[in-house]
């Protein structure tokens, strides 16, 4: 007797509608910002780096000069001691911001109802513009008439804003101030995503909170420091408007960045040329830099949740 066996029914492949004719709607969502960033990003640095190849006041003729620009900048003394300042205050104030926006980060993760309003309180500094921060600092520390002369505290009259090491303490301090609210949210909502039955089990093997801190909570922060890191670093080379308010880059040059050093040589020399080589640098530093952090921070596409 001959059993006959039906055929097996064809298995269809579907492809996902996301995928059919390359991206699909997916690649037009990118679209718009990606003509943002051209428009606003690509462009003015092309336009940027083709100035940094001429002489032009700012006003007149722009003329093609070849290297004269690069030559004259990187040629002046003045540029290698900027660059020191700039990663002097790119190291100090990401020494400080760090611990201080992870220990505050992690102090308002908890859930009281106390801590949503220091949450609030924290991040006002963050709204205010750097120019009035700068210019209240700037009149608080004035040793004749500022804090340290009203509440009659001899250790507040020093001369802040005079003495060269206290000056770029005082720009580390009030740069911290007003960007650690800041990383201090991103470090709230990264302690608010570890699961709490990895606390839960380090506590019932008899750790406290100091050890689940150091054993739990900041491994479980690593990409987040990266990235925080990352931010605090290559925004720090942009640090112009309040340095410009409350030093000048004084004393002397002693917190003179490569920042105030551009806008005092595009805008006050009028010297559009060698100001645009100086933009050139500054972005091919924050790039380096960024590139070093994520290398540093590995692919950064494992997942850290529950040891994974």
């Amino acid at each position: 007797m001959t059993v006959i066996v039906p055929p097996a029914p064809a298995v269809q492949t579907t492809r996902p509608a996301s995928s059919a004719g390359g991206h699909g709607p997916v690649g037009w969502m990118v679209l718009p910002a990606l003509v943002v960033f051209v428009a606003f990003g690509a462009v003015p640095l092309l336009g940027v780096l083709g100035l940094s190849f001429t002489t032009w006041d700012g006003l007149g003729v722009i003329h093609p000069s070849g290297l004269t620009s690069w030559r004259a900048v990187l040629t002046d003394p003045g540029l290698p001691h900027a660059m020191w300042v700039t990663f002097k205050i790119m190291a100090l104030s990401w020494l400080f911001q760090t611990p201080m926006s992870i220990l505050i980060g992690v102090f308002l993760a908890g859930h009281q109802r106390y801590r949503e309003f220091l949450a609030i309180l924290y991040f006002i500094p963050l709204l205010l513009s750097a120019a009035a921060i700068a210019i209240t600092y700037k009149a608080l520390l004035d040793p004749n008439f500022g804090l340290g002369a009203g509440l009659g505290i001899p250790l507040l009259q020093q001369d802040w804003l005079g003495d060269s090491t206290l000056a770029l303490g005082v720009v580390v301090f009030v740069v911290s101030w007003q960007f650690i609210p800041f990383h201090s949210l991103i470090y709230q909502g990264a302690v608010r995503q570890i699961p709490r039955s990895m606390y839960e089990a380090a506590a019932l093997d008899g750790a406290g909170r100091v050890r689940q801190f150091f054993s739990i909570t900041l491994p479980q922060l690593k990409y987040t420091i990266i990235t925080s890191s990352t931010l605090m670093v290559v925004g720090s080379l942009t640090f112009f408007d309040l340095i410009f308010v409350l030093t000048e880059g004084g004393p002397g040059d002693a917190t003179r960045s490569l920042a105030l050093e551009m806008y005092k040589t595009g805008f006050q020399a009028n010297l559009m040329g060698p100001a645009s080589a100086i933009a050139v640098i500054l972005v091919v530093v924050g790039l380096i830099v960024a590139l070093l952090l994520r290398r540093l921070g590995g692919r950064g596409d494992e997942s850290q949740l529950e040891g994974a």
